[in-house]
């Protein structure tokens, strides 16, 4: 029998070491991440959040519908009933979204919208699209807001604390937080109203209206200027004093 010398053994070490060497790589590589591909696929939530498990969007039904997220802090949002998606931005603060539903109540009537907004930063929309019908009265639109320089968590934390209140003081409080944060007013819309009539309305900084151009139902179109009291001081065509 054949004696095996230490240079032998060193060959038979470095040849066993490249072999295994050569399956790590090649196990490796067909280990890398594969993308799956399906034809049809129903889920309740799909959660879409960066390696760090920051979310940037969720799409869910209705059940499943999360409340109002503020840097992965989640608050109640009681009137958010709707299914749809959810817009976020790098801090995993909500930033918009997209939500949509319909049907008929107990009496025939019907309820249906769609909403899309975009939010200020750590704060409320400050644009959106909507479409919504509710007995019979329709309306669709944009609309642009104003919000004030404030977290909107500060909002949520005064709407736990005023809820628990009762209901005789609940509107004392609230002008209370209202005079302390200010700055948030609607100020443009141009949309479609229930009574079939068009319109664009400009408003100041507190929200009341001092341009409005409307095409009413029947095709007849006026241009009217406000002074801050809401009075109508001038119109085009003059309004007939008769």
């Amino acid at each position: 029998m054949r004696s095996f010398s230490s240079d032998d053994y060193l060959k038979i070490y470095s040849s066993v070491l490249t072999l295994v060497f050569g399956m790590t790589v090649l196990g490796g590589l067909s280990a890398q991440p594969q993308k799956t591909k399906f034809d049809e696929i129903e889920v309740r939530r799909i959660d879409i959040v960066e390696p760090d498990g920051t979310v940037r969007l969720i799409i869910s039904d209705m059940a499943e519908f999360p409340g109002a997220i503020v840097k992965g802090r989640e608050f109640p949002f009681e009137a958010r009933s709707a299914a749809g998606m959810l817009f976020f931005n790098d801090e995993g603060t909500e930033s918009g979204g997209l939500i949509f539903g319909g049907s008929k109540n107990k009496d025939g009537k019907v309820e249906s919208g769609g909403h899309l907004s975009f939010d200020q930063y750590m704060q409320d929309q400050v644009l959106s699209i909507d479409a919504n019908e509710e007995n019979g009265r329709r309306r669709s639109g944009l609309a642009i807001w104003d919000r004030g320089d404030y977290p909107i968590t500060e909002a949520f934390d005064a709407a736990a604390r005023i809820g628990k209140l009762p209901e005789s003081q609940q509107g004392e409080e609230w002008q209370k937080f209202q005079s302390l944060h200010r700055g948030d007013a609607p100020r443009a819309y141009l949309g479609r109203s229930p009574d079939r009539s068009v319109g664009l309305t400009l408003k100041d900084t507190t929200g009341r209206d001092r341009l409005v151009l409307r095409v009413g139902a029947d095709g007849s179109p006026v241009l009217q200027f406000l002074d801050d009291r809401g009075v109508v001081t001038s119109q085009l065509p003059i309004a007939d004093k008769h």
